[in-house]
């Protein structure tokens, strides 16, 4: 298959096609909206201890309901950005996370496509599929840190192209039996990938723009995931709102696909405390009154998954965890679906 023919023939799937995926399912549906955590759920501040317990944090979010946990893919840290992500490797994390929960989507916010080579991103990302039973939903990126791409050996201006056909090559990767194609990024010839993923496919969620224009990402990408506007009055969701209208046009079969949106999160004991952005507007502190306003916004916006992050709050972790779990979640309830399939490896 010539490398265009490639490209045009691999676009993003419908709801439908996703039927039959554990995590897909929790998470997405064409009505409502379901809730994430992002990870990590201590900020990282030069001292590995604050990871500690963190494994078992993540089993209570599994048992408490929430339909997925988030990792970031941050592979080198730069104090520039000040920001080290989620500190473990995503892939080998979500393994490791994979066997301390049942139920849980383990989602990618967001894996850098344009860094590694698809052979690696689709045997890390079928080998963990297969470990948790089709749970895995994966944000993808071209990558927003310029240090990272010499150091790859790589040109930063080249990120978007790169993850055109990254995409590509690793949807084509998917495909069952022997492989004959090509591509700039190499060659396959009468060779197959093994494993495959436990439902035949892995959703691929792009973040942001990644370089592409709108009607690319309407007609490759099996969901959205945006950043969500300002978040501390209705103004922000409204323009949330036209941004997933404009988007949606564009999807050529006019089939669903999910839109997401993330927040950091300080969340206040007093539950009347106003949406009050800090940081610049990178952490919105609220009480969880004004949290169930805000999802209610983004809800009605056409939001469909909310990742929310709480390493930056004043409060414990279990602590957070457990108020959401029990005062926000039973409003946003995770969507029921096929079980994980079995996966005693």
């Amino acid at each position: 298959m010539h490398t265009t023919d490639l490209l045009s023939s691999l676009h993003g799937a419908s709801y439908q096609a996703f039927i039959h995926h554990p995590g897909y399912r929790r998470m997405f549906a064409p009505t409502g909206l379901t809730l994430g955590i992002f990870l990590p759920l201590r900020f990282y501040r030069g001292d590995m201890a604050a990871l500690a317990g963190q494994a078992e944090l993540v089993s209570q979010i599994d048992r408490q309901g929430f339909a997925a946990v988030w990792v970031r893919d941050v592979p080198l840290f730069s104090p520039a950005f000040g920001d080290a992500g989620q500190v473990f490797d995503p892939f080998t994390y979500l393994a490791f996370l994979a066997a301390r929960t049942e139920n849980v989507a383990l989602a990618t916010g967001s894996a850098i496509f344009s860094l590694r080579h698809p052979i690696d991103l689709a045997k890390a990302a079928a080998t963990i599929d297969r470990l948790s039973g089709g749970r895995l939903v994966m944000g993808i990126a071209s990558g927003d840190r310029p240090g990272e791409f010499p150091a790859y050996g790589q040109v930063h201006a080249e990120r978007g192209e790169r993850l055109v056909q990254a995409v590509a090559y690793f949807r084509r990767l998917m495909q069952p039996g022997p492989l004959d194609f090509a591509s700039p990024l190499g060659q396959i010839k009468r060779a197959e990938m093994l494993p495959k993923p436990a439902t035949g496919a892995i959703p691929l969620v792009v973040t942001g723009s990644s370089g592409q224009s709108l009607d690319w990402i309407a007609r490759h990408a099996d969901g959205w995931l945006t950043y969500p506007d300002t978040t501390h009055d209705a103004a922000g969701p409204r323009r949330l709102a036209e941004k997933i209208r404009a988007w949606r046009t564009l999807i050529p079969d006019g089939g669903f696909r999910p839109h997401m949106t993330n927040e950091w999160l300080d969340l206040s004991e007093d539950a009347n405390y106003p949406r009050t952005p800090q940081q610049g507007g990178f952490v919105l502190r609220t009480g969880r009154k004004g949290l169930l306003a805000l999802l209610e916004e983004w809800q009605a916006a056409g939001v469909n998954h909310a990742a929310l992050g709480i390493q930056f709050s004043s409060r414990p972790a279990a602590e957070v965890l457990q108020e959401l779990a029990e005062e926000v979640l039973p409003h946003f309830p995770s969507h029921p679906g096929p079980p994980p399939l079995a996966a005693d490896w």
